[in-house]
């Protein structure tokens, strides 16, 4: 082989190594055109979230303060699409994602809850790619790990609730006055489902308390008794634990006492049809200060929060409730990388306790969540403080409990079975005592059939 040959066949086999480098760290970090933010061309995220309504969100507000700050150093731009419930916003997720006729593009970001994720998987943003260790490391751990599914960060946590007992403190001391009923009765399922009762017989029919989520009211108070509810996949209906906190609620939502009405206690606040319910902090937004009586006049009431009852022998159980943020995975990598630096501006101390004060949330920021829960004195909303004051007594006796993944189908199942039963039971109960019969053996019996229809029941 002549010396040129010998030089060209060099130069030829380096050009090869070099393309060969290249072509590997193209695959790993975008050789050549790597993609990167540029704040004379911003790039635009479309966001669907829950916070509020489209006029009146702290989230909203939240997103304008990243606009006009980090947003506007880095070149972002993140613009609300739409405010909705998470069940509307899921029912849009799952239509966009299946192109069904008439549904709206995708949005860039999203709230919404991990049971999103085994029908939005392929499409979704692995939040780990792009955070590092030093990134994950300024959120709570407990709230962090929920995002996580086959050990893939699918969701991060933005803001957190959990339960509390409210109650319209005004119309419940007028019936303690009047029957010597107590609030430390708050402290046990087993004494606040009497005080229901006691409140139906006084009332003349109205009820006392409402449990927003009877699938959360399982769960909690089964994890508290050191049971879980979910074993291999699978409820287990047939523990003696889970019988035991089925009936407990149950005797009041068949005899009277305990709402089992279809939605969120909220309406029926507004009416004084009933005093308390178990449910979100979150709810806090939408609590009125007044009730309107049947005549439209309006009465002024004080609202007052007690930690969420446990049953007997049961430890001080925080069910972590919250949507989380998801990004939709773009070909176009600034789409990506803007979304990341949303994500961490949001996980900020500052960003993240402002934003969590705002909404009445807890704030998902390590350093933030205790820095608010120690000092909820120095909360200037009144009524926030008066919540937060609350949630410094669980915070610091409870374990956090999340909702267990892939359990969609046995969470539906078991609210909508629990409330169609129970309401149906109800209605059985109000004819058969009509009729003239017994009440305790009517309820035991209504208590048993309701329990073994749970067993069956399917949405």
């Amino acid at each position: 082989m002549s010396v040129v040959s010998k030089k060209f066949s060099a130069s030829l086999y380096s050009m090869l190594v070099l393309l060969l480098l290249c072509l590997v760290t193209a695959f790993s970090s975008g050789c050549g055109s790597k993609a990167s933010l540029d704040p004379a061309k911003p790039v635009t995220l479309t966001i669907w979230h829950v916070y509020g309504n489209q006029t009146n969100s702290p989230f909203n507000d939240t997103i304008e303060k990243f606009n006009a700050s980090e947003g506007k150093a880095q070149g972002v731009i993140v613009k609300v699409a739409s405010v909705s419930s998470s069940n509307v916003i899921d029912k849009a997720l799952f239509a966009s994602a299946k192109q069904e006729p008439g549904a709206v593009p995708l949005p860039d970001l999203f709230t919404a809850y991990p049971r999103v994720i085994p029908a939005m998987h392929d499409k979704l943003l692995h939040w780990d790619k792009y955070l590092n260790k030093e990134d994950l490391a300024v959120y709570q751990p407990e709230f962090l790990a929920e995002g996580y599914q086959d050990k893939e960060l699918l969701m991060l946590p933005i803001a957190k609730s959990t339960e509390l007992l409210f109650v319209n403190q005004t119309y419940f001391d007028r019936f303690a006055a009047a029957t010597g009923a107590s609030t430390d009765d708050f402290a046990d399922y087993d004494k606040l489902f009497a005080l229901c009762r006691k409140y139906y017989t006084w009332t003349g029919g109205k009820n006392m308390c409402q449990l927003d989520d009877f699938y959360n009211y399982y769960l909690t108070s089964m994890a508290s008794l050191g049971d879980p509810l979910i074993k291999d996949g699978k409820p287990d209906l047939a523990s003696s634990n889970f019988k035991r906190i089925f009936r407990a609620a149950a005797e009041p939502a068949i005899a009277g006492g305990l709402g089992i009405e279809k939605g969120y206690a909220a309406d029926a606040w507004k009416t004084a049809d009933l005093i308390s319910n178990v449910g979100s902090t979150a709810a806090i937004l939408y609590m009125r200060d007044y009730v309107t009586n049947p005549d439209n006049t309006r009465e002024t009431i004080v609202t007052n929060y007690y930690p969420c009852p446990v049953f007997s022998g049961g430890k001080v159980t925080l069910l972590q409730r919250g949507v989380g943020l998801f990004a939709i995975k773009s070909t176009d990598e600034r789409k990506n990388l803007g979304a990341v630096v949303f994500a961490k501006w949001l996980a900020q101390e500052n960003s993240n306790l402002n934003f969590a004060m705002q909404a009445g949330y807890l704030p998902t920021n390590k350093e933030a969540l205790p820095k608010l829960l120690n000092n909820p004195q120095d909360v200037h909303n009144f009524k926030y403080r008066k919540l937060y004051t609350c949630m410094q007594q669980v915070y610091k006796q409870g374990t956090w409990l999340h909702l267990p993944h892939k359990a969609a189908e046995i969470q539906q199942n078991l609210e909508y079975g629990s409330k169609n039963i129970l309401c149906a039971a109800h209605q059985q109960y109000l004819q058969e005592i009509a009729s003239g019969a017994n009440p305790q053996q009517t309820l035991d019996k209504l208590v048993e059939e309701s329990y073994q229809k749970l067993l069956n029941y399917k949405q």
